[in-house]
């Protein structure tokens, strides 16, 4: 990760379950030439190889950084994963390549002017957004992590992290780097969040640092086995990808006797806020700001500063974040807004910031559905089911749920003349094309969608269906 950007080039994370499709449109979209994956995501690799600018692969095995021994009983015990991988001279062994002697050349960096990533995040049109970043500004998030949410309460070279969030979300990712790398300390990968491996692991190493989604801290609280697991290491409980339930917030501070504290920001902005430390954190509030963040909140109309304690939509800006999309200008114009000579991104969520200048949620963009804390596009998959050839038209929402935040729901209307086409086939459609946490778990079919005067689909309305009758079921 680091050795990519050392030699000037550009890394774009993908997610390890990307379907090939979802991948064939990444590598077309950011230009990458070069991809690096396990051999057991080859075959996916393989299958847009040749319709995509790619000129090589490199393959890596689990294995390959093992000590010896781990890696002999690992193959002898049939436990290391494998997959099948077919070399050429336009695919290299990654083991292999360690072999070969470094650049004898310094490459120098351009910290402001030189990209250091394009991570991507959820559209409005269909397609994932490209979010560019140059060095300085991952610096600038990592030491901001580091100094103003963890600052001196983080033990360098000593302190062990799990990370349980894929690092190819913003957040998961800079808190890898600030927490661990940055200050020598041990980060415990879990590449599948499952519950039992992720109270042992804590268990087992004595982890002080801990971040979560809310779906996933709910989950740790139901497990039948909690009570024998041993967590009183935990001093430090982080929350992001959604806004945390008091009721979840509570439950986990009676248990542990520890408070879990809020952190809130967007692949765009990067981290903007968070609970102090220090403090006892507020359940309803987001926190504060970064210091290297600048905040207002205004009405959505005429983007006029609200009064304090009035609701508005959240704009953020940085001198360190970059103010584009990558290759979508239309989007681009949507998303950022100048406002007295300063680029602003419209995060699309809705705050009020009270007389502590802590801010606090109110309602998210009705465009984003947010299962197990990952921002899923309705508009992504809305696009996938439209594909579809016997589907006319497609909404995409959100249904409350607990246990995972939202449920993916799909509500679709048939062409005149498809025949015999049910939710399950069009949930195997979306599985070929999706990763799993965007596939449906629900397909209803209706004769029409409501859509505004000038076309547009009212997802709001579907919406708010939705949550009604969510609504009677529960008093029913």
């Amino acid at each position: 990760f680091l050795g990519i950007q050392r030699i000037g080039a550009v890394i774009v994370p993908v997610s390890p379950i990307y379907t090939s499709y979802e991948l064939d449109y990444m590598v077309k979209d950011s230009g990458a030439e070069t991809i690096i994956c396990q051999d057991t995501n080859f075959c996916y690799v393989q299958e847009v190889f040749s319709s995509t600018g790619l000129k090589r692969a490199i393959v890596t095995n689990i294995a390959d950084l093992l000590p010896f021994w781990k890696r002999y009983l690992g193959i002898l015990f049939d436990k290391i994963p494998h997959g099948n991988v077919d070399w050429n001279d336009q695919i290299y062994s990654f083991k292999a390549l360690l072999k070969h002697p470094p650049l004898k050349t310094k490459v120098e960096i351009d910290p402001w002017n030189d990209l250091s990533y394009i991570l991507y995040t959820g559209g409005t049109t269909g397609f994932p957004k490209g979010v560019p970043g140059n060095h300085i500004g991952m610096m600038s998030y990592v030491n901001d992590v580091t100094d103003d949410v963890a600052g001196d309460h983080l033990k360098e070279g000593e302190d062990v992290y799990i990370a349980v969030n894929p690092l190819f979300h913003i957040m998961a990712l800079g808190l890898f780097m600030s927490l661990g790398l940055n200050k020598g300390n041990t980060t415990l990968l879990m590449p599948i969040p499952q519950i039992d491996a992720i109270l042992e692991t804590i268990q087992r190493y004595r982890s002080r640092w801990f971040l979560g989604v809310p779906a996933l801290y709910r989950m740790i609280l139901e497990n039948d086995r909690l009570d024998q697991y041993d967590l009183s290491s935990l001093r430090y409980c982080f929350c992001g990808g959604d806004v945390l339930p008091l009721e979840v917030f509570n439950r986990w501070k009676k248990r542990f006797g520890i408070p879990i504290y809020q952190v809130y920001g967007s692949t765009e902005a990067g981290h903007v806020t968070y609970s102090r430390i220090d403090e006892n954190p507020k359940p309803t509030t987001l926190g504060l700001p970064l210091k290297s963040r600048e905040c207002i909140v205004v009405d959505p109309e005429t983007l006029k500063p609200v009064p304090t304690g009035e609701i508005g939509e959240l704009l953020v800006t940085s001198p360190y974040t970059i103010k584009e999309y990558w290759n979508k200008p239309e989007e681009t114009k949507r998303s950022y807004v100048e406002i007295n000579g300063k680029i602003y991104y419209r995060m699309s969520d809705f705050v009020l910031q009270d007389k502590e200048g802590e801010l606090v949620f109110v309602e998210r963009s009705a465009d984003i559905i947010k299962h197990k804390g990952y921002r899923v596009s309705a508009s992504e998959i809305e696009t996938v089911l439209q594909d579809h050839p016997t589907v006319i038209a497609a909404c995409a929402v959100g249904v409350p749920d607990e246990r995972v935040g939202e449920r993916v729901k799909g509500i679709v209307v048939l062409k005149e003349d498809a025949r015999g086409v049910g939710g399950t086939e069009l949930i195997k459609w979306c599985r070929g094309r999706l990763a799993p946490y965007k596939v449906p778990s629900y397909i209803e079919f209706r004769d029409m969608l409501p859509k505004s005067k000038v076309g547009k689909l009212l997802r709001r309305e579907i919406r708010n269906e939705e949550h009604r009758r969510i609504s009677k079921e529960k008093v029913g």
